[in-house]
């Protein structure tokens, strides 16, 4: 056990484990004021349910041995984690009797259970305004059992690090996926644009104005998730390292770069930057360089994240063409940001970065690329397809969308039995002429929304 390694580690889990009340901010910022608790209740929800079902079952399934063809891990190999338990005593500083490599085995359990966690919140913004709560902890807890955990041990189970044999991406693939471009990103993205079709558009969707109610908290979010993504990526070295510090530049400097992309493509588009395009920016480049920050040179990087700034900008005005309401933009970030940097660990892949190999644009030829795109479209299909039967099931029994009528009035009042904000407490109209809005509105008189 190095004891180093072990620090880093764990402070690189809280970091991540930070990302979600961040995430919570910044998907809270950008809905409408009458939603906002019931959007951060959806990503607090993820962080209390899937850490209890990590420790139970979670952590076996993703990373237990495996219980055939690279598919998934055995559920009760370390079911409860008690067998991972044990030290070497007081004279010997505690030294862990089980290891991941250098680590503890409970120190990789705490850093993959944030992924986890922040994988299904993620999911929570492509239905914002109209999900059920109580539905939602439902889909929770069955998406991240048959879905997420088998994912991560596609992704994430090498063999004989923690289990003997693990998933297919991983050790039969040889897909690079360092840090969760496919197991979070792609994963995330695929279920959102499922459960966007399965909950139908919001009320007025493509007609009335549904702006931000609170810009100031969506940067807010996204600077703690810029700055809890150091854990994400350079944590996932699993080590205080060489690795991890070359791949902290990455990350840095791709989000940097996509930022900038993102907010050229607005002054080219609309002929202004928004605080809202440096915020989605920086969550574009985030995404983009995960799977690729070992295997991109920080000049490689930079092109990784320019073009994830200016494609993802693109992309998320694909919901009007199409017609879906991915509310807070969870496909035109998360799952084309997230295909995109999957594909380019195929084209700009270094040999001289620490996963050792080159892509197309370095001599490399199509290998590389062939292998991300086959893991890529298989984790996007298995998601989709997953998610829209379960989504379509919990709505057809429970229900999983609120009325128009609820919908109108105010998810936050009517499933929390609270609103984020007390205007009738600062006096004058204000209270009143929103509660007014919102009647009329839900008597289909007024088309702009509380």
């Amino acid at each position: 056990m190095n004891t180093g390694d072990t620090a880093w580690v764990l402070a690189s889990a809280a970091l991540v484990l930070l990302m979600t009340p961040g995430l919570a901010l910044f998907y809270g910022g950008m809905v409408r004021a009458k939603s906002v608790l019931n959007m951060m209740m959806m990503s607090f929800g993820a962080l209390a349910l899937i850490s209890v079902l990590w420790v139970l079952y979670g952590y076996s399934e993703a990373f237990g041995n495996d219980v055939g063809g690279g598919l998934v891990g055995n559920p009760f190999e370390f079911f409860g984690l008690s067998t991972l338990l044990g030290t070497e005593g007081v004279d010997k500083g505690f030294a862990a009797t089980h290891l991941v490599f250098t680590i503890p085995s409970l120190a990789f359990v705490a850093f993959q259970a944030v992924f986890a966690i922040i994988t299904v919140a993620l999911i929570s913004g492509a239905i914002a305004d109209r999900a059920r709560f109580g539905p939602w902890m439902v889909f929770a807890g069955i998406w991240a059992t048959i879905v997420y955990f088998p994912v991560a041990h596609w992704v994430f189970a090498f063999d004989g690090a923690q289990s003997k044999v693990g998933g297919w991406i991983a050790n039969s693939l040889k897909a690079i996926d360092f840090a969760g471009g496919t197991a979070v990103h792609i994963n995330a993205g695929a279920a959102g644009l499922a459960l966007a079709l399965v909950l139908g558009k919001r009320r007025g969707f493509g007609r009335d104005p549904m702006r931000p109610h609170n810009l100031t908290l969506v940067m807010a979010g996204a600077g703690l998730l810029w700055f809890g993504w150091f854990g994400f990526n350079a944590g996932s070295a699993l080590g205080a390292n060489g690795q991890a510090a070359e791949v902290w530049v990455t990350t840095m400097v791709a989000t940097g770069a996509a930022a900038l992309g993102w907010l050229a493509t607005e002054r080219i588009r609309d002929g202004h930057a928004t605080s809202l395009g440096a915020a989605s920016g920086v969550v574009a480049g985030l995404v983009a360089i995960t799977p690729s920050c070992s295997s991109v040179t920080p000049i490689g990087a930079i092109f990784v994240g320019a073009i994830a700034g200016v494609v993802c900008a693109l992309a998320v005005g694909l919901k009007y063409r199409f017609g879906y309401d991915d509310s807070l933009d969870v496909v035109g970030v998360h799952l084309v940001g997230g295909l995109w940097g999957t594909l380019s660990v195929g084209l700009f892949a270094s040999a001289a970065a620490t996963a050792g190999v080159d892509g197309l644009f370095y001599g490399g030829g199509l290998d590389q690329l062939w292998r991300q795109a086959v893991g890529a479209l298989a984790v996007l299909l298995f998601s989709f397809v997953v998610t829209y039967v379960i989504g379509t099931i919990i709505q057809k029994t429970m229900g999983f969308r609120i009325s128009e009528e609820d919908e109108v009035a105010g998810i936050d009042s009517i499933e929390h039995a609270e609103t984020a904000y007390d205007f009738a407490s600062l006096g004058g109209s204000g209270g009143a002429s929103l509660t007014g809005q919102a009647h009329a509105e839900a008597r289909n008189t007024e088309g702009v929304s509380a």
